[in-house]
Formats: structure tokens, C-alpha cells, sequence
């Protein structure tokens, strides 16, 4: 560690706090706090002389030209990976309710489970659909469900929404396919059934822990109550009809049955396999999504009395709700990429090696570090799996299933802290209709113990075996 990566570092914290008090305190709008975050950071990288090397190799200065660079490329990089799943999901859901088709499902899934054990079919639902699908997908899929359970069951608002979130958010930082622990599994060289068998066993409890029995305790202190929904039965005009439930859940789960044929065919088919190249386009969640919404179209637009033009309508209006949390949602991805070519990332990982800890601890650590700094879980995870390589070199008594622990407990550490410039925060927050103090002490402390009990959960197994 120099004196350069303690000035990072300190740079980094005084940031994230800068952001903190310009959205909470001072009331700046959420993108414009981001950009500001971003050129302190970006400033004071310069300023410490912050050297630079591109593709080819070739070293050259930091500057604030290249700043404002990192600030748009990792905008760009962000919408480009995260806008079209969030509007066509969007779509989805607004047909889903606008249909009557979430208030089919949840009359269903009430009958089946009872008002009781409405929690576990929340969790149920949340693990299916997050198994195969991003963070944002399976929160606007699932939302129109969950907003009809909370009004159909009476039960506090929490009280389901935390169940759902912390399954979604486990499945998209522990399990295979998604990307963060996909290029752990191949850095580190680890076996991917290992990791998926590990992901299940410490991502379930983990998910319970920070699910419902956290709901428990923050209903009691939190208060939020659900944004309205439209209730269709009884309220038809003539000619119009519910869609069965049949139709209506195929509708919802289309998209995820497209990735995971996608996912079986990456597994069980070689590269350059027709059939393979043809399950993995169509199981890209741009492609399925679209396929989904152009089918619901169907199903819930056209099949249950409305017109073209109103479908059109729904879908329209839908994205105009959602423009802002696009907009931060990039802003968020500009904040970590300058965050990145500022150093910081590196300076977190020397000062997790300098600790010399063992390397599950280690990687938690780093991956903890970089998601607290840049709100990412993917660039925490990915980061963390390439300094932990040289640490894994220098224990080659480490087998396999260590090696699938230690995966589970960087993903852990990757969902860690959400908080402002993450990207899934302002998710939550916007499509919740929370306000940002709810959000910190719902979804944040949620993450937090997602953090903390899967990796104390991850190491306890790691000593055993």
C-alpha cells in the first residue's frame, strides 16, 4: 500500500458521503449528485497524478477531459446493458396489471398457499424467476404480483416486498448464469455444478434471514405503504375479460423459460453448435423480453378485449414513469466507471491483500470494498475474482468445493451496502414508490445482511469441510 492508495481510498469514502448528503440533505436531483461525485473523485485522481493505460498497452496521464470520458462511457455502458430490460420488463408488467392478469395470480396464489404462507410464495416465485433472470427483470415482472398480493392479503407492504427482493438479489450475485458469477467461476477455475449446489445452500437461508425475518423487525419501524393498483374483477366494461390463469402465467414466465433454454443449451451444447447460437439469441433477455411483450400483447392486451391502440398506450406510458430511473441508473455507471479509472479499485484490492487474510475473507472483502465504492455487484465481483487468482495460486491445497465457497462468498460481498450509486437502489426505490430514507433502511440494511450472513454462513462451511 502507498501513500497514493490511502488517498484514493479516503477520496473514495469522502465521495460516497458527498452523494449521500447532496440527495438526502440538500435535495440535489439523484444524477446531477451522481455527476458531481464523479468529478471529485475524477479531480482528485488528477490532481494525485493518476497514470492510465489503454488497450494497446500505452501509459498517458489522467485528466478531466478523461473524466468527463469514464462519466459517459460507463453511462453508456450501463443503458446499453440495463435500459432496454428495464423498459420492455416494464412493458410486461404494465400489461400483467393493466390486464387483470396479476390480480388473477394472486387470487390463485392466496387460495393455494393461504393468506399464512403468503411469504413463501413470494420467495418461491422470486427464486424460479431470479435464477435465470437480472435483478431489474424479476423486479418488474414480479412487481404488478406483489402490489395485488399486499392489497388482496391486507398484509403490511414489507411484509411481502422483503421476501421478494432478497431472493432476486441473492440469485443475481450468487448463481450462475448470471454474469458476476460466471466470470468468477472461470477465473478462478472452479467447477460451475459446485457453485450453483454452494449457491443454493448458502443463498436460501441467507435470503430468509434478510427476507422474512428482517420484514419482521423493519414493519415495525418502517412504515411504507404500496403504490395503488387497478382492480379489474367486477369492474370489466362489455366485451371485456380476465385472462385465464394459465395464459397469464405462461405470459409472465415466457421470458424466463427462453433464458433458461439458453442457459441448458450453453451447458450441455458445444461452442459453435447451431442450436446452441440459436438458444443462446433467443434466451438473450433483450430478445426474450421482447418476444415476452409482443406475446403478452396477445395474451393480455388484444385476447382480453382491447384494442391495438390502447395496448399501445400501456406500453407508451409505461416507459414515461420509468425516464428518471433510467437516467440514474446510467449516472450510477458513470459514478463507477470513473471510480474505476481513478484507481480505487486497486487500491481496495492492495489493501485486502496486505491484511493477509484467508482467502475466502479476503475476496469478501475486496468485493465488499469495490461494491461499496462503485455500486456495482458485477464490477465488485469480477474484480475481486481477478486479485484473488495469485492468492489461489499460493494454496493449492484449496479443492473444489473451497474454491465454490469462496465464489458464494465473493458474490455475497458483491450485493453488499446498496446505497446510493447503485444502480439497483434507485430501482427499488422508484418502482417500490419508496422515498429515499425508506429505501436506505429497507433495501440497503436488506443487502447488508445479505452481505454479511451469507459470508459468515460461507466461511463457517468453508471451516468445516
Amino acid at each position: 500500500m502507498t501513500a497514493t492508495d490511502w488517498k484514493l481510498i479516503v477520496l473514495a469514502l469522502v465521495a460516497i458521503g458527498a452523494l449521500v448528503v447532496l440527495i438526502t440533505r440538500f435535495k440535489v436531483n439523484a444524477f446531477i449528485s451522481l455527476l458531481l461525485a464523479s468529478m471529485v473523485v475524477g479531480t482528485g485522481a488528477v490532481l494525485l497524478g493518476r497514470v492510465i493505460r489503454d488497450a494497446a498497452g500505452k501509459e498517458s496521464a489522467y485528466n478531466m477531459l478523461g473524466v468527463a470520458k469514464s462519466f459517459s462511457d460507463g453511462l453508456g455502458a450501463t443503458l446499453g446493458s440495463i435500459a432496454a430490460i428495464v423498459g420492455l420488463g416494464t412493458m410486461l408488467g404494465r400489461l400483467l396489471a393493466e390486464s387483470g392478469g396479476a390480480e388473477v395470480l394472486a387470487r390463485r396464489f392466496v387460495a393455494f398457499f393461504g393468506p399464512r404462507h403468503i411469504q413463501w410464495c413470494i420467495m418461491a416465485l422470486a427464486l424460479a424467476v431470479g435464477l435465470t433472470t437480472w435483478f431489474a427483470v424479476g423486479l418488474v415482472l414480479l412487481l404488478p404480483i406483489l402490489l395485488t398480493l399486499t392489497h388482496e392479503t391486507k398484509q403490511p407492504f414489507l411484509i411481502l416486498t422483503l421476501p421478494l427482493l432478497s431472493c432476486l438479489s441473492v440469485m443475481h450475485g450468487v448463481m450462475p448464469p448470471h454474469p458476476g458469477p460466471v466470470v468468477a467461476v472461470e477465473s478462478l477455475h472452479v467447477n460451475m455444478g459446485l457453485v450453483l449446489i454452494w449457491g443454493f445452500v448458502i443463498g436460501i437461508p441467507t435470503a430468509a434471514v434478510a427476507g422474512p425475518l428482517f420484514a419482521r423487525w423493519a414493519v415495525k419501524r418502517v412504515e411504507a405503504h404500496p403504490p395503488p393498483v387497478t382492480r379489474k374483477t367486477g369492474a370489466l366494461p362489455e366485451g371485456f375479460r380476465l385472462p385465464g390463469f394459465g395464459l397469464t402465467l405462461f405470459s409472465i414466465l415466457l421470458p424466463v423459460l427462453l433464458m433458461l433454454v439458453a442457459t441448458v443449451a450453453e451447458l450441455c451444447l458445444p461452442k459453435g453448435n447451431d442450436l446452441r447460437e440459436t438458444a443462446t439469441f433467443i434466451g438473450n433477455p433483450t430478445i426474450a423480453l421482447t418476444v415476452a411483450v409482443l406475446f403478452a400483447s396477445w395474451s393480455l392486451g388484444l385476447s382480453c378485449g382491447y384494442r391495438p391502440a390502447e395496448v399501445l398506450k400501456f406500453t407508451e406510458s409505461s416507459i414515461a414513469a420509468v425516464g428518471m430511473t433510467i437516467l440514474v441508473i446510467g449516472g450510477g455507471g458513470g459514478f463507477a466507471r470513473v471510480l474505476r479509472d481513478s484507481g480505487v479499485a486497486e487500491s481496495i484490492g492492495r489493501l485486502g491483500e496486505m491484511a493477509q487474510l484467508s482467502p475466502l475473507l479476503y475476496g469478501w472483502l475486496v468485493s465488499a470494498f469495490i461494491r461499496v465504492a462503485t455500486g456495482s455487484a458485477t464490477v465488485a465481483i469480477t474484480t475481486a475474482s481477478g486479485l484473488l487468482i495469485p492468492v489461489l495460486a499460493a494454496h493449492p491445497e484449496l479443492g473444489q468445493n473451497h474454491k465454490a465457497l469462496i465464489v458464494v462468498a465473493i458474490g455475497c460481498g458483491s450485493l453488499f451496502l446498496s446505497h446510493l450509486n447503485d444502480a439497483g437502489f434507485w430501482i427499488v426505490k422508484d418502482s417500490l414508490g419508496l422515498s429515499v430514507n425508506q429505501t436506505l433502511r429497507t433495501w440497503t440494511i436488506c443487502e447488508t445482511i445479505v452481505g454479511l450472513f451469507g459470508m459468515l454462513l460461507s466461511l463457517l462451511v468453508y471451516r468445516m469441510i
